[in-house]
């Protein structure tokens, strides 16, 4: 029966669109697309006899491929006058979890330098996986602190929206290592699981958005404090079960030996995670450094402050000063002069050529080949939601020109070996452009800056569309 009523009711609808009854909100108006309108719309195309050409080239090859600058790829110089030596590429194979392999980076070159080490590899998977069991009890906890607002609350949307990625920023770092410590690569290696996280992050979000709904029932239905964290201790069990199953159990201990520069042992011991990361490297991840932040649409020469940017519930918002890309270059130059390595974030797919490992405006002549213009400045691309930072790697290098004004930069990647042996390059325009954060110590930091430091910051919401996580 209720095929014969869809064949009925499409008949009649047939019926009706061939005599022209169609309904009132089916017609055209002055609005909307006119056979009048598409006629001129198609006149346009037309009589231009090039885009019968272009078109044949377009229909099959990458767009990428025929808007390729041909005179930007001549006199390509990778030399730079400022360069802190890199420790190795790594690879975060299909996951987001770049902020945790430039974190992580960054300390390996220092702890190499500082106790004089022939080799140092860190455990992504071990930080990873408190990383991930953090972001749950945050979320849970979330459920619980909001229960009281409706499900269409901004919060609690969000929350529901946002229980738990792989992405992060440089607090998520700060937190979880000065909690948890560090191991080397060897103590708990890479699983599958942690190499391809999209899986176990959709089973961790499924599983958590049930949680929630649970934990919100709960409170509705009167159930006290205690009673809803035992609940909530069960629900952390669970994932960390899965956690455990997919990445590996974190050690509570391991044996080291430790090499020096020269390859000869100098000792085997065992440590704690926290023990080793405060023997051999010891810095002060939540106060000895400061976020620093290109964002042209607020006002510069402030402290901003991001509600929920966190990675756990008893850490740190992600707080920042904004200021003019000029200041933050000369921060920049500082460090590396002094050897010393910066996390860094920006939007990497914008003009990158992979086949040279270069970011340049000018890779791309989209203008050309379109027959248009993208005329946005940085500010309108972030009001409009057309460009915000997606990646972060290791700035490492800066090319200076005789009045020491920079020319190009260079970051360490975390996507394996490619060009320029696994380092993206960029110009000083794309710098500007599309280079957003940067972490660096405090004592490269600007006294003007530090002043900043002190005032109290501008709250800004969680859905603020400027900070999605790193990936």
């Amino acid at each position: 029966m209720k095929h014969i009523s869809f064949f009925c009711k499409s008949a009649a609808l047939a019926a009706v669109i061939a005599s022209g009854a169609l309904p009132s909100y089916a017609k055209t108006n002055d609005k909307g697309i006119s056979p009048e309108l598409l006629s001129r719309l198609e006149s346009s195309y037309r009589q231009n006899p090039n885009h019968r050409a272009l078109r044949n080239a377009i229909a099959g090859n990458s767009i990428d491929v025929l808007a390729v600058n041909a005179e930007n790829r001549n006199n390509f110089d990778t030399y730079f006058s400022h360069r802190v030596k890199s420790r190795g590429i790594t690879d975060q194979k299909r996951s987001g979890r770049c902020w945790l392999f430039t974190g992580l980076n960054v300390l390996r070159s220092q702890m190499m330098a500082k106790n004089d080490l022939a080799e140092l590899k860190l455990s992504q998977n071990y930080n990873f996986f408190y990383d991930q069991l953090e972001k749950a009890n945050l979320f849970l906890q979330g459920m619980i602190d909001y229960a009281g607002r409706p499900t269409d609350d901004k919060m609690v949307e969000w929350l529901m929206r946002n229980p738990l990625n792989d992405g992060g920023q440089f607090t998520g770092i700060a937190d979880n290592i000065s909690k948890y410590g560090i191991v080397p690569a060897e103590v708990m290696t890479e699983s599958f699981s942690a190499e391809n996280t999209s899986r176990l992050n959709n089973l961790l979000s499924l599983k958590l958005r049930e949680d929630g709904l649970e934990l919100r029932k709960m409170h509705a239905s009167g159930k006290g404090s205690k009673e809803i964290q035992e609940r909530k201790e069960h629900m952390l069990a669970e994932i960390y079960r899965m956690l455990a199953l997919t990445l590996g159990e974190p050690p509570a201990e391991f044996t080291w030996t430790r090499k020096n520069s020269n390859g000869e042992v100098v000792d085997t011991r065992t440590y704690t995670p926290l023990g080793f990361y405060n023997e051999y490297a010891g810095n002060d991840l939540q106060n000895g450094y400061v976020m620093l932040m290109n964002d042209p649409t607020r006002p510069y020469h402030r402290l901003y402050e991001i509600d929920y940017d966190r990675h756990t519930y008893d850490g740190s918002n992600w707080t920042y000063v904004n200021l003019p890309v000029e200041e933050i270059k000369e921060m920049a130059i500082a460090s590396i002069k002094d050897s010393t390595m910066m996390y860094f974030s920006c939007d990497v797919g914008k003009f990158l050529d992979r086949d040279r490992g270069l970011l340049d405006p000018d890779n791309f002549d989209y203008e050309s080949l379109m027959g248009t213009t993208f005329g946005m400045d940085k500010a309108d691309r972030i009001r409009t939601f057309a460009s915000a930072s997606s990646h972060a790697m290791t700035l490492v290098a800066v090319d200076l020109d005789a009045e020491g004004k920079p020319k190009k930069w260079m970051v360490e990647n975390s996507w394996g070996n490619g060009a320029n042996d696994g380092h993206l390059i960029m110009t000083d325009k794309w710098f500007d452009e599309y280079m957003f954060r940067l972490v660096v110590d405090k004592k490269y930091a600007t006294p003007s800056t530090l002043e900043i430091l002190k005032q109290k910051p501008t709250f800004l919401p969680a859905w603020d569309p400027m900070f999605s996580p790193e990936q």
